[in-house]
């Protein structure tokens, strides 16, 4: 079963918002960005796998080198990313650097199958939250695992002026080529091939940022 973020239905009151998805991807593809928008230091095109941009956040420390996942065995020492000062703002940027920070989270928990984390930063409304938790508990029962499938983000555009009472953003997410290994070392499954698509984040702030929904635009 896959383990990426899931596609979804765009209800009628969001197809201005997978409209706007589509000029997202044209900015993208021409190396700019659209009005509004704010990017990382490069901005790849959507249509092919692109360099990964900066890390959103800090990481947490750990002790001993970083060693990524393999045919071998899992990852170690995996970096945890800590939430930045503005992520916790009820602002545009706090929204950016929210959002950032949740693919962040959900890179590591694929990495490490540790979702402690991504659990607290959606609302129990959001299915697709709780599918992606599922999916990646299960690559990791029994003693199974995973290697690849890092996250990174590019280009980002929130709709509209008003962060009430939910905000709806889009963002191109890419994501490294996932292997699925079971407890012994043999390939539990075919491997996924890498992906860059532009997503669609709904969030709301009721104290703190909270994922909503989400999926990729179609």
């Amino acid at each position: 079963m896959p383990r990426r973020f899931p596609s979804f239905s765009v209800p009628s009151y969001l197809l201005a918002a997978a409209v706007a998805g589509a000029l997202l991807l044209a900015g993208c593809s021409s190396g700019g960005a659209p009005s509004g928008t704010t990017t990382t230091t490069a901005t790849p095109t959507v249509s092919a796998p692109a360099s990964p941009s900066e890390s959103p956040s800090p990481v947490g420390s750990t002790t001993g080198a970083y060693k990524p996942a393999d045919a071998k065995g899992r990852a170690e020492n995996v970096p945890v990313p800590v939430m930045p000062a503005a992520a916790r703002e009820n602002t545009k940027e706090g929204l950016e650097a929210f959002i950032r920070y949740w693919y962040a989270v959900k890179s590591y928990a694929n990495e490490t199958g540790d979702v402690q984390t991504l659990r607290s930063l959606h609302t129990s409304e959001c299915g697709v939250c709780t599918h992606m938790v599922e999916l990646t508990l299960e690559s990791y029962e029994s003693g199974r695992w995973i290697s690849g499938g890092k996250l990174s983000t590019g280009a980002f555009l929130i709709e509209g002026e008003s962060l009430v009472p939910h905000s709806h953003a889009r963002i191109q997410v890419m994501q490294d080529e996932i292997h699925y290994y079971n407890a012994n070392g043999s390939e539990g499954r075919p491997s996924d091939a890498a992906t860059n698509d532009v997503f669609l984040v709904i969030a709301a702030f009721e104290g703190e940022w909270k994922v909503t929904q989400s999926g990729v635009l179609r």
